[in-house]
């Protein structure tokens, strides 16, 4: 069960600098029914009641739960509400950042607040690109627990880039993701994600001119974060910056791969014989050097 409102700053006029302050907020109880969802799309024991929410699960709460006369042709949220109009591009979810403080619980209400924090107008290879930034804090028990900044790219349809000319980088670990059109389908309804790009291959192909389904960003986010927390159990990380370098697409397995790049910090790709997609860095605790040092 979630509860939504919405503030925003009064502005008489449409540019797009009146967006910047916007804010909203919702509360979710992070339901284990959700969790247990989350849980079986990875393949992972669903947390109890009272435990942490696994990093990044979050993505799956606090949305927005509009009808579908409030969305546009893509399967998002029609623009010009929360965040600004951007008539005629395409969204794509650029990167980010998430710092986690203290572990959010299951079963336990918690809220979110989300304010567009800047925009801005720049030109790229395929035309004019627009940078939207959203920050989110989440709160759970009167503290602060997580802390984010989205970046949301809307960009003019152009044909994607498909490939990076290269190499994947040297590995301390690796697993191989089959992204097949299931695992991407129950993702999309975990988190609730309306975005055909991700399940409608009539659209994603004669409209958005890509190649098959595409992967979501923060599912592969959330898969680079798992492999490293499963090749490093003992140093719970305590942020991770991340960023697309272009998309990967459904029954096109590819590797998340990692490697310690330096006392805490740990550098993260996606991607596959056309050359990396994702990269990601990561700041942790390192629980043995604190146990050594104890």
């Amino acid at each position: 069960m979630s509860d939504y409102a919405s503030e925003y700053v009064p502005d008489g006029n449409d540019a797009l600098e009146s967006w910047i302050g916007k804010r909203e907020q919702s509360t979710d109880h992070l339901d284990r029914a959700l969790v247990a969802r989350v849980a079986a799309t990875f393949g992972k024991p669903c947390p109890a009641s009272g435990e942490p929410l696994p990093p990044l699960w979050h993505w799956a709460f606090f949305q927005h739960p509009l009808p579908g006369a409030q969305l546009g042709g893509d399967g998002h949220p029609t623009r010009g509400g929360f965040l600004p109009p951007a008539d005629d591009r395409n969204r794509m979810w650029a990167g980010g950042h998430v710092e986690f403080l203290r572990p959010l619980r299951v079963g336990i209400e918690a809220e979110r607040v989300s304010t567009v924090t800047d925009i801005q107008e720049k030109q790229g290879r395929t035309g004019s690109l627009l940078f939207v930034t959203v920050q989110h804090e989440y709160h759970q028990a009167g503290e602060l627990a997580i802390r984010e900044a989205q970046d949301i790219v809307y960009r003019q349809p152009a044909p994607p880039k498909l490939s990076l000319d290269e190499p994947m980088p040297e590995a301390d670990w690796s697993q191989t993701i089959d992204p097949d059109p299931v695992l991407l389908f129950r993702y999309s309804a975990v988190t609730f994600n309306g975005h055909r790009i991700h399940y409608d291959h009539p659209y994603v192909t004669e409209t958005e001119g890509y190649p098959g389904l595409v992967v979501h960003g923060p599912l592969i986010a959330t898969l680079q974060l798992q492999a490293f927390c499963e090749a490093n159990p003992r140093t719970p990380p305590t942020r991770i910056q991340y960023r697309g370098l272009r998309p990967l697409i459904a029954n096109q397995p590819f590797q998340t791969t990692g490697r310690i790049t330096g006392a805490g910090t740990a550098e993260l790709t996606a991607g596959n014989q056309d050359g990396p997609a994702h990269r990601a860095t990561v700041e942790f605790n390192n629980s043995e050097d604190q146990e050594s040092r104890s």
